[in-house]
């Protein structure tokens, strides 16, 4: 009869409405899921040239802002006869995962960006502010890469940066004395907070911290 549809038509409609809306809810919970589980954005992810140097992340200024130091060195060598500011940003898929695992992932970026310190200017009459852009250097993480996992970079104001030397003495500083994964958390007071309750924090750390003050190393 006319306006009438079989069972079996209405049957058939009611599994599709079913299996469309159990879609649906797949979908909206893989989302989230995804984003836990540290799924890069192709653009934070590291990019290198053919001969190995790697290409300058041209965005971090809106990455994750870690932290600020001032004038901070880890040598007994005499200061330099300027004041500087560092700053230090990571890509955000990264900084997702450390805060979810208290681990840095794979195809972590932190860039170190080195200002200058200002001091009387414009209306400022004491204390000093950033100025221009002194260098940058970046710390990443490439487990297919490299064989250490980690691996440093310098930027010279070009589009692309050289890989320090394996023998250089940051691998081995931070090998010593970064507190997770070879990175310096203990100078990230927004993070620190987190290896301590997720328990990432390395053995060789926190021996460190237990030393009295005047065995510390610098």
């Amino acid at each position: 009869m006319a306006g009438l549809v079989p069972a079996r038509v209405r049957t058939h409609t009611a599994i599709m409405l079913t299996t469309a809306k159990v879609v649906l809810v797949l979908t909206a919970l893989l989302v989230p899921v995804a984003e836990f589980l540290g799924v890069m954005d192709p653009g934070d992810e590291p990019q290198y040239t053919s001969d190995g140097q790697m290409k300058f992340p041209e965005h971090y200024r809106e990455w994750v802002y870690l932290t600020s130091g001032f004038d901070m060195s880890y040598s007994e060598e005499a200061a330099p006869d300027h004041h500087m500011f560092d700053n230090v940003f990571v890509n955000p898929d990264s900084y997702k995962v450390f805060v979810a695992t208290g681990h840095w992932p794979d195809k972590t970026i932190m860039v170190l960006e080195a200002r200058g310190a200002r001091g009387r200017a414009s209306i400022n009459q004491r204390g000093n502010f950033q100025g221009d852009i002194m260098g940058v250097s970046v710390h990443v993480r490439d487990d297919a890469r490299f064989p250490g996992k980690w691996a440093f970079f310098s930027f010279d104001g070009g589009k692309t940066g050289k890989m320090f030397p394996t023998t250089a003495s940051c691998y081995s500083c931070h090998q010593e004395h970064g507190a997770v994964d070879t990175t310096f958390v203990q100078f990230y007071p927004t993070l620190l907070p987190i290896a301590r309750i997720k328990n990432t924090l390395t053995e060789k750390y926190l021996k460190e911290i237990a030393m009295p003050e005047a065995k510390q190393p610098l």
